[in-house]
């Protein structure tokens, strides 16, 4: 690809790690429900995912109305945002907010491609949403990924082409919606989450600007 003109970055599990609350906030509501979760089928199922398609593979298999349903997807946000209350600056990913601040002064674009309803509260906490140039999150479009629809969006708002951006993910499904962009992709875990990943990560810890586009 051409050199990059902006970095999109999704938020949970790339810049701070509010995966693990995501799933203490799923696994009270699958107790409560009587239905079992474990911390492996979050990973391999839910990273990524919005909050819908999150509980139909919770509740695969069992009848409840779309009334249940809404209360359940309420339940699950209520018990996240108080996790969540206790957030602060020191959750940013070790020099993460060092990695915006050389994106900003190399006079490249950046935006957040989140699935979360809740990605401004957590840019909020974290002291870091001055330095995003756009922010998309579930509130942004229908289609949650693997849609390559939020990344989109999110290079609308930075009014960048999708072949000059780079999609930063930690979810499978991530890196689908980036790839169905047209974007570069870079994953952040291990390699055998990705399938279509062009370059992957173990973590975003003091990653530089230039490892992001040393093969882009």
């Amino acid at each position: 690809m051409p050199k990059a003109k902006a970095i999109l970055f999704d938020l949970d599990g790339v810049l701070t790690d509010t995966s693990e609350y995501h799933y203490r906030a799923w696994k009270q509501l699958a107790d409560e429900e009587g239905i079992p979760l474990t911390r492996e089928e979050n990973d391999a199922h839910l990273r990524g995912v919005g909050r819908r398609d999150s509980l139909m593979y919770i509740i695969r298999g069992r009848n409840y109305s779309e009334d249940q349903i809404q209360d359940m997807m309420k339940r699950k946000n209520d018990y996240y945002n108080k996790l969540i209350e206790q957030m602060s600056p020191k959750e940013v990913v070790a020099g993460g907010r060092e990695l915006l601040q050389e994106i900003r002064q190399a006079g490249l674009k950046s935006a957040v491609a989140s699935a979360s309803k809740n990605c401004r509260i957590v840019l909020e906490r974290l002291q870091i949403i001055d330095l995003f140039d756009g922010i998309a999150d579930g509130n942004s479009v229908v289609n949650g990924k693997p849609a390559p629809d939020i990344f989109v969006f999110a290079a609308g708002l930075v009014n960048t082409s999708v072949i000059d951006c780079i999609g930063v993910e930690d979810a499978d499904a991530g890196v689908e919606a980036i790839k169905t962009a047209g974007m570069y992709a870079l994953g952040v875990g291990p390699k055998e989450r990705f399938k279509r990943a062009d370059k992957v990560v173990p973590t975003m810890e003091n990653v530089r600007l230039k490892d992001i586009l040393a093969d882009a």
